[in-house]
């Protein structure tokens, strides 16, 4: 009975010791839901938190599943502006046709089907932060009315002679290279510059393998320990099995190494995740 308790007492010694290292790591490599404690992250923590108090317009440049879009938040939710909206603009998921409406609004009878007046996102925006996501593939008549936002802050609806006035501050991101996209006459080069006063350059996991074991204990306690699988809890990735993850070039970045722990807590029917575990590609490839 002796042993028993005394092993029982030393298990929940060591889950509580577990516990406060993950706090502490928490507390030293975290930022707003941003992991990483490379030299490449702690830069960009600590440019956040230099930007998120000014003014200044953002440019968040990186590759697809960096985080761009967590990066913006975490800039506005340290800012002045925290109580204000925070409104996402997906470029790409916008028809070209329809980008003007969308963000600037418009007025009743500008086209056939506006029945009606509309607020544009930008309005939606006003005294918080408009995020555009992919702002690289805005057509050349919404560059030249966003050029204008960022200048003096007014606009005009789709079929208004109105001008109206907003406070917003605004932060884009791309996964492109706008510099080239000047060059080849596709973006603006005056809006360009305009949106690219503090530039904040995401890195990709590749370029950051010591930050996958925070990340992948992140997503793990994310999903609250695991997935139950039957009676048994999933906490943890076997050291083969993170040997591979280690090694895996993640050609689509965080997000793609999320949704390679959620696929693995899914197939697995223990407590560790092992490299059976793992996909195909992960289990194959090396970068």
């Amino acid at each position: 009975i002796l042993k028993v308790v005394g092993k029982a007492l030393e298990q929940r010694r060591l889950q509580r010791e577990v516990r406060r290292l993950r706090r502490e790591v928490e507390r030293r490599y975290s930022f707003a839901n941003l992991i990483g404690k490379s030299q490449a992250m702690q830069e960009v923590f600590r440019q956040i938190e230099q930007v998120a108090i000014s003014r200044g317009t953002v440019l968040i440049l990186g590759e697809s599943g960096t985080g761009k879009e967590l990066v913006a938040k975490a800039i506005h939710y340290n800012s002045p502006r925290r109580n204000g909206p925070f409104v996402v603009i997906d470029c790409t998921a916008i028809p070209e046709m329809l980008q003007e409406s969308e963000l600037f609004g418009h007025a009743k009878g500008a086209f056939t089907g506006a029945v009606g007046t509309k607020r544009g996102l930008l309005e939606e925006a006003d005294g918080g932060t408009l995020f555009l996501d992919e702002v690289g593939e805005l057509r050349p008549p919404t560059q030249a009315a966003l050029l204008r936002v960022l200048q003096d802050g007014t606009f005009r609806r789709v079929g208004d002679t109105r001008t109206m006035q907003v406070d917003v501050r605004v932060i884009a991101a791309t996964n492109k290279d706008l510099g080239q996209a000047v060059r080849a006459s596709q973006f603006r080069e005056d809006l360009y510059y305009r949106l690219k006063v503090v530039p904040i350059q995401l890195p990709p996991l590749r370029d950051r393998r010591e930050d996958i074991p925070l990340l992948v204990d992140h997503f793990l306690q994310s999903a609250k320990g695991g997935l139950r699988q039957g009676h048994r809890e999933v906490g943890r990735v076997t050291p083969e099995a993170l040997d591979l993850l280690l090694c895996y070039p993640w050609p689509g970045n965080v997000r793609e190494l999320e949704n390679a722990i959620e696929r693995a807590l899914l197939f697995c029917d223990g407590e560790a995740i092992g490299p059976a575990h793992l996909s195909p590609e992960v289990r194959t490839q090396t970068g």
